[in-house]
């Protein structure tokens, strides 16, 4: 079994993580080591590309297309504070690792800015990648993710932003940039929900363009630790990627190695319920389907 959605280093210090773009010695191994106690052989690092120093340009200034300048302030603030990683170091660190037989894979995190596509893929070509995962965490320059969403989240409205989220989330399934589509519904992440039926409509949207596209979904624990209290994608969306025969990955979304592999039962169970009986594995971005056992 694998997890394919991990990151070296926590979005703020937390104690037993090392310092920002720092890679201490068998710190790779202990994610290993915390994956394998949880019945997980193989994982696979996502490390995100907008924490990278390289991808500056790339990336743009997002924060200038949000017209709120408190919002604009809070993301030019998380960006630039975040952005603290070296993608050429991360690439070398996690190479050295599969080249002492560590059964780890190079993934990458590409967050999906519309209009800057071209830049990315120009950035992240040169790169040996086992596979790639795709996230919108920006809603034009809102930081939609962050622990005080809820107010402007209420303010425009839940299920406007909702539909901003899927559009955004719809055009990145469709844009085949990546493998894998990360925490397809991490707008539920703070708890707030619009109706079924509004969730229906927007998860086919997306649903129909993964289908399109061929790109796989993961099945991430991670909701289950937010205010969602709930996997990514929920139940009734995932069961719809799967009756389309969207294929998965299996993840955590861990930021630490304690958190390697959490969940990893409630993922497979998850994913079984909807009716799903092999998942996905890679090595440089060719898809190997693999039994869930």
């Amino acid at each position: 079994m694998s997890d394919y959605h991990l990151h070296l280093h926590p979005h703020r210090p937390l104690p037993g993580a090392p310092p920002m773009g720092e890679y201490p010695a068998g710190y790779i191994d202990r994610y290993v080591e915390v994956a394998r106690s949880r019945g997980v052989a193989e994982i696979g690092f996502t490390e995100h590309l907008y924490r990278c120093v390289e991808a500056e340009a790339a990336l743009g200034r997002p924060w200038e297309h949000e017209n709120n300048p408190l919002l604009a302030a809070q993301t030019r603030e998380m960006i630039t504070r975040e952005r603290n990683l070296s993608l050429d170091k991360y690439v070398s660190v996690v190479l050295d690792a599969k080249a002492r037989g560590l059964p780890v894979k190079l993934g990458l995190e590409v967050d999906f800015q519309r209009g800057r596509e071209q830049q990315v893929l120009d950035l992240i070509a040169p790169y040996p990648w086992d596979f790639l995962i795709g996230s919108v965490h920006l809603i034009g320059g809102w930081d939609f993710v962050r622990r005080d969403a809820g107010e402007e989240l209420r303010r425009r409205g839940i299920e406007v932003a909702w539909r901003q989220y899927f559009e955004l989330e719809t055009a990145l399934a469709a844009s085949g940039m990546v493998d894998v589509l990360a925490h397809v519904d991490v707008i539920k992440k703070v708890g707030l929900r619009p109706a079924p039926e509004v969730i229906a409509e927007l998860g086919r949207s997306v649903v129909a363009a993964a289908a399109a596209s061929g790109v796989a979904v993961e099945v991430s624990s991670a909701g289950l630790r937010r205010a969602s209290q709930e996997i990514f994608p929920a139940p009734a969306l995932l069961a719809m990627f799967g009756a389309a025969g969207v294929p998965i990955t299996l993840a955590s979304d861990a930021h630490i190695a304690e958190d390697a592999a959490w969940g990893h039962d409630l993922v497979v169970a998850a994913a079984r319920v909807a009716g799903y009986t092999s998942y996905l594995r890679f090595s440089s971005r060719e898809r190997i389907p693999t039994l869930l056992k």
